[in-house]
């Protein structure tokens, strides 16, 4: 198999990008059209997986909506093989230009979404694995954007660190000269 040209990966991001904003389907509402009123994000979360994660995106779709959630599903749509940087892409865009509160995303490991993901500027993405990571990725790092591995864990463990994760608070503090040092390093390397 040969790595995709330059050209196609610019296609992709264009794609990508296009679904973002609502242009190329109506499978994902922008803010306003999911009822929210302008600057008006904190129930609103982007998902999104590749084809490893999809039916655990599915079940935590569901889970979101019966916490009051409102969810923005950024893809895939079925369990056809996909690119987990586009999605996590999709998701951290938002993420990162505030369309959304926070972001979920699901592959295989979780690895691979969680470095392109922070990749994306204003994204702190953490991949969670258990109860203690899900409440310290929150209270002491500030994430906005929670990674799981399908593969590697469960969809009861699964729904506990989605839940931990979204109700847990910054602890500010001490963490807080900590998590600007991580805003500085990203402002100095984005310029």
């Amino acid at each position: 198999m040969t790595p995709p040209s330059d050209s196609e990966i610019q296609s992709i991001v264009q794609r990508v990008m296009k679904r973002i904003q609502g242009a190329s389907s109506g499978n994902i509402p922008a803010p306003a059209a999911a009822g929210l009123s302008a600057g008006t994000t904190q129930k609103l979360i982007a998902v999104g997986a590749d084809h490893g994660g999809f039916d655990m995106k599915e079940d935590i779709k569901t889970i979101l909506e019966k916490e009051g959630y409102q969810v923005t599903d950024c893809g895939a749509y079925s369990k056809d093989p996909v690119d987990y940087p586009d999605l996590a892409f999709a998701v951290a865009k938002m993420v990162g230009e505030g369309k959304v509160w926070r972001g979920i995303i699901v592959d295989g490991a979780g690895i691979g979404s969680c470095m392109a993901a922070n990749k994306v500027r204003g994204v702190r993405a953490a991949l969670c694995y258990d109860y203690a990571t899900a409440v310290n990725s929150r209270e002491h790092n500030d994430a906005n954007v929670l990674t799981l591995g399908a593969g590697l864990i469960g969809p009861n463990l699964a729904r506990q660190i989605v839940l931990t994760w979204l109700k847990t608070e910054f602890g500010g503090g001490r963490h807080a000269p900590r998590v600007d040092k991580i805003i500085a390093i990203e402002k100095q390397n984005f310029k």
